[in-house]
């Protein structure tokens, strides 16, 4: 096999950055309105927002308690990754599109699934020709328009879970909010927290004496940071878990709800090494549609990382980069393979470097926030577009 090359680009995972978000979010689950504390779910989906699934999983399997994914086949790939550390099964809820075969090999696999579309009379038809009971959880609509069953629903078509040969066994109740990010105040969040209740409240009349306690969940990140009353029996941490706040509102309600601003570490960094560095003489013109013209004799540095690698197009002539702890500015249109990036004034000759294209260098910091800005989208999506062969490390700093 080819190794991959030394000049390719590469992702490094803090874990002791994983683990004080961990921490961060034990504490405030520490009171539960519920009484009991509330447990902590992850979400692993999209390559674990782009940082890596197993690279993520194997810093944080033994510090949580439920691994929430979108995929089918990513939660057998845990179960799978566990069979091989030898590590004790965790729990593994699906909360994503899952199709009636898919229902039965979560089954066999011991993982819990969502109930939330048409297709649970086919899953329900297809585990019982298996002989095989899932545990499952309800997903109540409740403004997001996406998945699940609105409460008055309930009754007529999920009515079977109340039938003694149902092969579903109903352990939890979750809903997803809408709008916690995008605003400062949370009156739409409550009232999708009201009409949540009220969807838990006619699935355990239709369950009957047979319900047992059901692991109500309904908050993200964003409402686990600012909503105390949604954080129920569990939360599902995703992007916070990275080390970002979901969003500058977000940011802003945690410091009147919270005695003390949590403290998020951003977990990931985006390094690559340069393929070339030579010195241009001033009217070279540097890139595809000659774009970017140089006023006088430039060293360039040549990195082999471009769109294909999630390095956005959007970032063309806008962006820096950080090498040797100082910023140098992205030259022209980024390319599907290639960035050149100004060197003059941080490099003295041709030796390679190493430019950092997401994190700290020094002290300077290229945020996922600022190459959000640059590139005229959110944070969310610059962290998972990056692409998911490019080689991650666990580093522990």
């Amino acid at each position: 096999m080819i190794q991959s090359s030394m000049q390719s680009s590469w992702v490094e995972l803090s874990a002791p950055a994983l683990a004080n978000n961990i921490a961060v979010f034990k504490g405030l689950l520490s009171g539960a309105p519920s009484g009991r504390e509330a447990k902590l779910g992850v979400v692993l989906k999209s390559n674990a927002y782009g940082h890596g699934l197993a690279e993520v999983l194997s810093v944080i399997h033994s510090q949580v308690e439920i691994i929430h994914l979108i995929s089918p086949t990513d939660a057998i790939e845990v179960r799978k990754m566990e069979k091989q550390q030898g590590w004790p099964k965790r729990r593994i809820l699906v909360i994503g599109a899952t199709d009636p075969q898919e229902f039965v090999q979560l089954a066999e696999h011991h993982v819990e699934v969502t109930l939330a579309d048409h297709n649970v009379l086919a899953a329900a038809q297809a585990l019982k020709e298996k002989g095989l009971r899932a545990k499952a959880h309800v997903h109540v609509e409740t403004g997001l328009s996406r998945e699940g069953f609105f409460p008055a629903e309930i009754p007529l078509k999920l009515g079977f879970l109340g039938e003694d040969d149902c092969p579903f066994e109903v352990a939890g109740v979750l809903s997803h909010f809408a709008n916690t990010e995008d605003v400062t105040e949370q009156q739409y969040a409550l009232g999708q927290l009201r009409q949540f209740e009220e969807g838990c409240e006619v699935l355990e009349k239709l369950l009957g004496s047979g319900a047992g306690q059901l692991e109500r969940h309904i908050s993200a990140s964003a409402a686990a940071l600012v909503l105390p009353p949604a954080r129920l029996d569990s939360v599902r941490v995703g992007i916070a878990l990275y080390g970002f706040w979901p969003s500058a509102e977000t940011r802003l309600s945690a410091k009147i709800v919270s005695p003390e601003l949590p403290k998020l570490k951003p977990v990931l960094s985006w390094r690559c090494r340069s393929q070339i560095v030579k010195q241009l003489q001033a009217g070279a013109y540097v890139g595809y549609g000659c774009t970017y013209r140089c006023e006088r004799q430039t060293r360039i540095a040549v990195f082999p990382v471009g769109y294909f690698d999630g390095y956005p197009r959007m970032l063309s002539g806008r962006a820096h980069v950080l090498v040797n702890g100082h910023r140098a500015p992205v030259l022209g249109r980024v390319m599907m393979n290639h960035i050149v990036v100004d060197v003059t004034a941080v490099t003295g000759d041709d030796t390679p470097v190493v430019a950092t294209l997401l994190g700290n260098d020094g002290g300077e910091t290229v945020s996922a926030e600022m190459l959000a800005g640059w590139a005229q989208t959110i944070h969310y999506e610059i962290v998972t577009r990056i692409h998911p062969q490019l080689k991650r490390i666990v580093v522990n700093q």
